[in-house]
């Protein structure tokens, strides 16, 4: 896979960072754009291994996406689906996962897969309850579950965090 450097990121507060897990360890590296799902998709699919491949994708310190690729199965997670009213990454995901727009007075809520990664050690509730922690900016938030995956030193250097 292509290695970005950061200034490469389309901003410094959105990034994309992909991970796969190969020869008993977890191999990162930046994802070119934030923004475009359908690449981020067709890298993770060429990346992946027996695992699979994962996206970790934060947007304008607002919320988070995760994506995972495991053979021809697809499945994806956004922290917050009030964002798609403001985001067009965000209303693509909804998009792709045929999840209906939300109206303007709904409360923020993940959608998508809240299991994701419960194969990985991270269950659904674990998800939800980071997702609803107020305190944590998206980057934190993944950061948190790349080492709750076993890979947080990693991604925290890839990042410079």
């Amino acid at each position: 896979m292509e290695q970005v450097s950061n200034s490469d990121l389309i901003n410094d507060i959105d990034m994309a960072v992909a991970a796969w897990h190969e020869d008993g360890r977890w191999t990162l590296a930046l994802l070119p754009d934030a923004h475009d799902l359908a690449q981020i998709i067709e890298r993770l699919k060429s990346q992946q291994t027996n695992g699979g491949a994962i996206a970790l994708v934060a947007i304008d310190e607002e919320f988070f996406m995760l994506i995972r690729v495991l053979g021809t199965h697809i499945t994806m997670f956004l922290s917050d689906v009030t964002c798609a009213l403001d985001y067009a990454v965000a209303s693509d995901f909804l998009e792709i996962n045929e999840i209906e727009m939300p109206e303007e007075e709904d409360d923020p809520f993940p959608v998508g897969y809240l299991d994701i990664f419960a194969d990985l050690g991270m269950n659904h509730m674990e998800m939800a309850a980071l997702c609803d922690d107020a305190e944590l900016f998206p980057d934190e938030q993944l950061e948190a579950i790349a080492s709750r995956l076993g890979f947080g030193d990693q991604f925290a250097q890839l990042l410079e965090l």
